[in-house]
């Protein structure tokens, strides 16, 4: 494998949401406990002029979509990060900290719909601004797997209660 392999994208969009700070934004995109409003946030992602119309052709009918995009405000990365649900640092790579080798993140939110180039969202974790590089559908059969073990969190879920998470961290 070549190691100094670079590889350059280029935003297919960009988010406009309601949450312009770190701290405003959920963890999680469906963990909405101390957002000021308490509710899944919407969000709209309009196409780059550089694409055309078909590239969403097709994806209405979609409840959910896959959202790639850039940690566009992260600061370098560590090799371990303390997760926000507590206990001790654990690999960046069993998390999903911003602070990341490569600064990509992945969101599955709902699609509310598409009016032209603009798709209408809701339950984002994403700041206004955020560039998106790539969108996929998602796929129930493909992408859901109810009885997957997930590592040091279900240590977690059974000590704090499933899906237990913080609202947004408060400013310092």
């Amino acid at each position: 494998m070549s190691h100094d392999l670079d590889f350059t994208y280029r935003p297919i969009g960009i988010i406009s949401s309601p949450y312009s700070r770190r701290i405003d934004a959920p963890h999680q995109s469906t963990v909405v406990a101390g957002t000021e409003s308490g509710e899944l946030a919407a969000a709209t992602l309009e196409l780059a002029d550089w694409l055309d119309d078909e590239v969403i052709r097709d994806l209405e009918g979609f409840d959910r979509i896959w959202l790639i995009f850039a940690f566009h405000l992260s600061e370098g990365w560590r090799s371990s990060v303390k997760p926000p649900r507590g206990g001790p640092k654990r690999g960046v790579l069993a998390t999903r900290s911003p602070h990341r080798p490569n600064s990509i993140g992945l969101s599955a939110v709902e699609l509310a719909g598409i009016e032209g180039r603009v798709l209408h969202l809701r339950g984002v974790d994403l700041l206004d601004g955020t560039p998106v590089l790539d969108i996929k559908p998602y796929v129930p059969y493909a992408d859901a797997f109810p009885e997957a073990r997930a590592g040091w969190i279900d240590e977690l879920d059974a000590r704090l209660g499933r899906n237990s998470a913080p609202g947004p961290r408060k400013p310092r």
